[in-house]
């Protein structure tokens, strides 16, 4: 029993002892050091992020957009064959539809028959006796008869050896021949200028060359009848197109997007334009291919702001006006090729180097 009690009064003298000073020292140490170490990590993070912020700027206001042709028709008619289909890839020249081209046909065969006709004109022009001259010389050796003639009826005149009706019917016959010449003659300059070529078209027959415009008409139109893609590019609104549907000129019946044409319109706020410039490089990443950056260039800066465009520009001069940061659009070329294909519309995120550091 006095043994128990030793040992439990041993105990308690132990548990009252004083702990080191050197355990309670290094705790405390630990927690200045946490104190102050950790609002400079906290401070050194921000001005590390501050730091990799400056010479760049970014938007997610950004979509990428290709270049879109509308084909039309340059010919009316009914559409009687289509060789493509929604977001097919087509080549440039590619038939795309065919409209029915016999009426087509039909004019140059009309065309055909008008320069035929034109070319016999022209052959039976060059053969007509006013260009031989046979109506001159006729002429002019009838007035050498009369002007004869009419001497001889002069001279008895004078002599008293004949009449008055004989003497002005040699005179009339005489002025009756001049006629005649200056009429042979008028009729072969008519038969000339008929053959004779304008300056527009020097060496050829009006005729024949009115006839070889409607033939060429008729030929270019015949050849419209076969519509072909403008450029490479994917099939687009291509419901329109369908067989028996009437062409109407000008009227789009399907939409080329053209995939070599891709670019990104980025609409950065206008506190971020300070030290853009043309040129500068940028990287592009698409939401709908975050992994796959691309890098591109600063193509162009928009000339206004989006509002200044817009169907109804903002009325700022009234007495609850609040200034509002304004977008201007910033077009931005892509320089690397895209391991995804790239499709119009897609949102993008676009980080500018303004300083020309990156990538």
């Amino acid at each position: 029993m006095a043994e128990a009690d030793l040992n439990m009064r041993t105990e308690h003298e132990a548990s009252e002892q004083p702990i080191p000073e050197t355990r309670t020292g290094g705790a405390r140490r630990l927690r200045l050091l946490a104190m102050i170490s950790v609002p400079l990590l906290i401070v050194a993070g921000g001005v590390t992020y501050w730091t990799m912020q400056q010479g760049k700027v970014s938007t997610d206001n950004a979509y990428l957009h290709q270049d879109k042709v509308s084909v039309s028709a340059e010919v009316a008619g009914p559409i009687t064959d289509v060789f493509v289909k929604e977001n097919q890839h087509v080549e440039a020249g590619q038939l795309l539809f065919r409209i029915d081209p016999q009426p087509f046909q039909l004019k140059i065969q009309q065309a055909d028959a008008a320069l035929a006709s034109a070319q016999a004109n022209v052959t039976a022009l060059s053969h007509d006796t006013a260009l031989s001259g046979a109506d001159i010389a006729a002429a002019r050796e009838d007035i050498s008869f009369a002007e004869a003639t009419f001497a001889r009826q002069s001279a008895l005149w004078d002599r008293g050896f004949t009449t008055k009706a004989d003497y002005d019917a040699a005179r009339h016959k005489v002025e009756q021949a001049r006629a005649s010449l200056r009429t042979a003659q008028a009729g072969q300059t008519e038969a000339q200028a008929k053959l004779a070529s304008g300056a527009a078209v020097p060496g050829v027959n009006p005729q024949i060359a009115v006839a070889k415009a409607q033939r060429a008409t008729a030929e270019l139109d015949l050849r419209r009848t076969e519509v072909r893609a403008p450029a490479s590019g994917v099939i687009a609104e291509a419901d329109r197109l369908q067989k028996g549907q009437l062409a109407v000129t000008g009227l789009p019946l399907v939409t080329l997007v053209k995939s070599d044409a891709s670019y990104v319109e980025a609409n950065f706020k206008e506190t971020d334009l300070k030290d853009m410039r043309v040129g500068q490089r940028a990287e592009i990443r698409l939401d709908a291919y975050p992994d796959a950056p691309l890098r591109g260039h600063v193509a162009s800066i928009g000339a206004g702001t989006g509002s200044e465009f817009s169907v109804l520009p903002a009325q700022n001069a009234t007495g609850n006006w609040v200034k509002v940061t304004q977008r201007v659009p910033v077009r931005v070329a892509i320089d690397s090729k895209s391991p995804r294909k790239l499709i119009a519309g897609l949102s993008a995120h676009i980080t500018v180097f303004t300083n020309n550091k990156g990538h």
